[in-house]
Formats: C-alpha cells, structure tokens, sequence
C-alpha cells in the first residue's frame, strides 16, 4: 500500500515564450536582415552581410539557451517517512535528497527584498529550493512545505 503524500509539487521556469512564438521572431529578424541586406548590396556595401547573419546566430544561441534551461524541473514529495527532492537540469542529468520527515525543517531567507531563499535543512546539511519561483511564491512554497512536514509528522507521531 502506497503511503499518502502531503505534498507532491513540481517547480519548474516560466517559459515567456513557446516554440511558435521562437519560430516567428526569428523569421521576423531574417525578413528584416535580408531587407537590410538587399539595401546594402544597392548602395554597395557587401562587407556588412557577414555581421547581419552573426546577429540572428547570437538570438537563435541566446533563445535555445533559454528553452533548455526552461527544461529545468525540481519535484518535492512529503509523505510521513520522508521528505524527497528530486533535481533534473536540461542535460537530463538527476540529483536527489531524501531526509526523514521527522528531522527536516524548513527555513526562509530573507536578506534582502529579491534574495528570498527556501532551505530545508536537516542537522548541518541544507538544499535550496524554488530558485524558479518569485519571492512572493517562495514564501507562499515555505509555508506550504512546512504545513505538508507538520501534518507528515502528525500523521507518523499522533
């Protein structure tokens, strides 16, 4: 029998703009630079062409960089024995922590107005979560994390 989870989220980058959205800004920048580059060749400036392509290679790099750290995913589950984080970045590439949920605390940050930081500490070992979330919402995470530890906890000790 599965046991009951208190909290099973997943936290991930706001993605601002969709695969569709990418296609149509770089069609847009290559309509415009090749405009630009007809113009160019008229007054007879060839030389230019070469930097017109650079730029719309350094957006193309600078979005698919973008999307691939959108791919980013973090994913906390609270059941009564365990408190699980489990990390995937864009590469695929997985990190997990567990610790008993009867150890594990929750701690916010607050050193500044945009630095807020969620921990889950448990004796000296401390992870931070939600770097994805805006502070407001890392609050909001703090207190719904520590509410899903404390019914864990009373579900194993009541």
């Amino acid at each position: 029998m599965a046991a009951p989870l208190y909290m099973d989220a997943v936290i991930k980058p706001n993605r601002s703009m969709s695969r569709r959205g990418l296609h149509v800004v770089l069609g847009v920048m290559i309509a415009f630079n090749l405009m630009v580059a007809v113009f160019l060749l008229v007054l007879g400036a060839p030389p230019v062409l070469p930097f017109l392509g650079l730029d719309v290679l350094a957006v193309w790099l600078a979005l698919r960089a973008s999307f691939r750290a959108a791919e980013r995913a973090e994913r906390i589950r609270v059941t009564a024995e365990a408190v699980t984080v489990s990390r995937e970045d864009e590469k695929g590439a997985r990190v997990i922590w567990t610790s008993p949920t009867a150890f594990t605390r929750v701690g916010v940050d607050q050193p500044g107005e945009h630095e807020t930081r969620v921990r889950l500490m448990m004796s000296r070992k401390r992870l931070t979560l939600g770097r994805a979330l805006s502070p407001p919402e890392r609050v909001d995470f703090a207190r719904a994390l520590e509410r899903a530890i404390l019914d864990a906890r009373a579900e194993r000790y009541g």
